[in-house]
């Protein structure tokens, strides 16, 4: 089964170690293995990996020295991606292997293996020491020092004199944040006007030393937490260094692994509704599941750095340098239980965010629509989270079918343009988004798929039925991806619709498979072998460009916060490139005659809108601070900087405090069904809240109202005035 995978939104750092390190430990170990693997099973994997990505990826790399250098640049910086374990002395020891990977790969010899990962054991048992000697005596807060944690410039240490120090200021960094965080705390209960409620305020000192406590604790359990790991676990991150270098997509799902990935397919969500990748060693939120706790509290953003974690009143457990999977063991609860997570914003700050556990419905990942009343008319949105389906029962709901209903809806409603939201919808099924897409066409291909081989394959909206022929918009931004762009360059090149948002969308164009290994081998002895994802395809718009590295460009293009931040597809370092093949044969949709001069009111009106010059001014201070690594650890300066980005933030209120003019309402069916659920209320009315803050919404139904012929506008005029004589 062909699916477009959902893939990461941040830069190349973060989509590494996501596909490659999800089992793996991104910071701290002090136990050997409990169990070795049998080296033969290593090997018959090796091989596995190298046959079946050569016989079925679109266009394998070649296994040279170039190729070498790519896999132990990448293993070495997952291995120790913070440079607090590995000496300079190691890293030139293994420096001997650094372009023969390749001659081991095709012997199948795991001598550089055996190397680092005896190594690695060998220096995380040694680092133990060097936390517990910094958080021995307290910290000199009033010392001007700083770090710097810009890792990948950072060199390794040359002796472990200088590593000890790398770990203290490290470890000072950390003890100071918390410590910051609890002097606030404090100030809250000296201001509290409730007197029963007020306690006697804690010292410096013994905040200091609670500080330290609590700091030594969570990197103890930091440590305690990868007792399990086996060698079978590291090896899997050499086996995905080696996997991902055909390309960003191409991962290798250890036994395990492959269970998660299953689930994460079937649309199981739990906890606080929040997607999270490794970057470096950091823990990072990539996503916040529509519905979900972290997404109706408003606080928690994709792009946030989870640095600790504290149970309801719990001490704050630090998680920088924790594995993925126990990061998410500590965010995870019982339903109605409280999480405080502390996170580092895009632009530097740190906050506190509160979060009450709840379900995750997989309902709020379905199609979803609502009405809207401009000069009269009337307009629809539908937004799409992704473009769902089960391949196991067809009888089932799926996004196809779903979207349909929906229209049908909202043209019962009289609406006169439809919105069709797509941001943030990372793919999903092929076939689904060419079944959305012929909703707005009469008939003709959707996309074009090529395979490994050169075989071409066009996929065909064959009903000549046009269910929408009214004025369109398709949303999307830098997170909408795969199927997304399908749909988006569809609408685009039969000039069906008008696309707007981002500058373009994410540039993924390409189709993977997931290949089980054990197929490959009878009556092996060795268990599971895992799985391999691969890509297998390349996808085409029916003009015959790629969406790979490009993606979609937005007809209007509007400024938003990610604007100068480096996170799609063009910005990994080895992403497939962009290609063109013919085009199909299609033809322009003629029905829309006012198309150009919308575009060009459009864009006047955002030149003259003073919200989207200050959304664009805040992007580019993002992307300023993204850039700035420096922290300093003297307590003074740490809180007058903090409280620098504080000020600066509170330019930018107005773009979280704006509202627009529009009243969003739901659909007659689910008015219906809210009298019994007032949880489906609650949710509408928080969707629609949300919608009365968006300018890119607001922006979207001012182009519908533009695309209106003066037909139907003298239409709806006529109408107006024939409500006003009846009344």
């Amino acid at each position: 089964m062909n699916v477009i995978m959902q893939f990461m939104k941040r830069n190349y750092k973060a989509l590494l170690v996501v596909l490659t390190l999800s089992v793996a430990l991104l910071g701290f170990s002090l136990f050997p293995s409990k169990k070795e693997s049998d080296p033969e099973k290593d090997k018959l994997l090796i091989e596995l990996l190298t046959f079946v990505i050569e016989k079925g990826h679109y266009s394998p790399a070649a296994i040279d020295d170039n190729f070498s250098k790519g896999v132990y640049k990448d293993y070495l910086n997952a291995l120790d991606p913070s440079k607090r374990f590995f000496l300079q002395s190691d890293i030139d020891e293994f420096a001997q292997y650094e372009t023969q990977i390749d001659d081991q790969i095709l012997n199948k010899e795991l001598s550089f293996f055996d190397l680092t990962y005896t190594r690695l054991m060998k220096r995380m048992e040694e680092s133990k020491s060097y936390y517990k000697e910094a958080l021995a005596n307290p910290f000199d807060y009033k010392k001007d020092e700083t770090f710097n944690t810009d890792y990948e410039k950072m060199p390794y240490c040359k002796s472990t004199k200088e590593l000890k120090e790398r770990w203290r200021l490290q470890v000072k960094l950390s003890a100071l944040s918390s410590l910051v965080e609890k002097q606030k705390l404090e100030e809250d209960k000296k201001n509290n006007k409730d007197l029963s409620k007020k306690s006697e305020p804690k010292t410096f000192e013994q905040l200091e030393k609670e500080t330290r406590e609590s700091t030594l604790s969570s990197l103890n359990d930091n440590f305690n937490f990868i007792k399990d790991l086996d060698r079978e676990d590291w090896f899997s991150i050499y086996v995905n260094a080696i996997s991902s270098r055909f390309d960003p997509h191409t991962s290798y799902f250890a036994p395990n692994e492959k269970e998660r990935f299953d689930l994460s397919m079937s649309g199981k969500l739990e906890g606080i509704g929040a997607r999270l990748q490794k970057k470096n060693d950091f823990t990072e939120v990539s996503e916040l599941i529509s519905g979900g706790p972290a997404w109706r509290g408003k606080q928690l953003e994709s792009g946030d750095v989870i640095l600790k974690v504290a149970q309801a009143d719990g001490e704050p457990v630090d998680v920088v340098g924790m594995r993925l999977d126990d990061v998410v063991k500590k965010i995870k609860g019982p339903k109605g239980t409280e999480v405080r997570l502390t996170v580092k914003k895009q632009d530097g700050t740190i906050k506190v965010i509160t979060i009450i556990r709840d379900e995750v419905e997989i309902e709020e990942t379905y199609v979803k629509s609502s009405v809207v009343e401009k000069d009269g008319f009337k307009y629809g949105i539908i937004y799409l989270p992704k473009f769902y389906i089960d391949f196991e029962d067809q009888n089932s709901r799926d996004a196809g079918k779903d979207v349909a209903i929906e229209v049908e809806r909202l043209k019962k409603e009289g609406v006169q343009g439809i919105v069709m939201d797509v941001r943030d919808n990372g793919g999903g099924s092929l076939k689904t988004v060419v079944d959305i897409a012929g909703l707005f066409i009469e008939q003709g291909p959707i996309v074009q798929i090529k395979s490994a081989a050169g075989k071409k394959e066009v996929l065909y909206d064959r009903d000549a039925k046009v269910q929408w022929d009214g004025p369109l918009v398709v949303m999307i931004n830098e997170f909408s991806a795969s199927a997304s762009e399908i749909l988006a360059a569809a609408i685009q090149d039969y000039k069906r619709g008008v696309v707007i948002g981002s500058k373009q969308s994410y540039g993924k164009g390409t189709v993977q498979n997931v290949i089980d290994l054990n197929q490959f081998v009878r009556g092996s002895t060795y268990g599971d072998l895992g799985a391999l994802k691969t890509t297998t395809q390349k996808f085409y718009r029916i003009n015959g460009g790629s969406t790979q590295l490009e993606g979609v460009k937005s007809d209007i293009a509007i400024p938003d916060k990610y604007a100068y931040l480096k996170m799609g597809e063009r910005d990994i370092e080895n992403a497939m490139p962009w290609d063109k093949i013919d085009a199909a044969d299609y033809k322009v949709w003629d029905k829309q005659n006012n198309f150009d001069l919308t575009i060009s009111k459009s864009k006047t009106r955002m030149q003259n809108n003073p919200q989207l010059q200050l959304i664009d001014d805040n992007a580019k201070w993002l992307d300023e601070r993204n850039k700035e690594n420096v922290y300093s650890l003297n307590i003074d300066k740490f809180k007058a900087e903090q409280k620098a980005l504080d000020e600066k933030n509170k330019k930018y209120k107005p773009i979280s405090d704006y509202k627009n003019a529009f009243d969003f309402k739901s659909l007659p069916y689910e008015i219906e069904s809210m009298k019994n659920d007032p949880v489906l209320k609650e949710k509408r009315e928080r969707w629609h809240e949300s919608l009365s803050k968006d300018i890119y919404i607001e922006e979207a139904i001012h182009i519908l109202n533009d695309l209106q012929t003066e037909n139907n506008k003298g239409l709806s005029s006529k109408l107006k005035k024939d409500k006003v004589v009846k009344s």
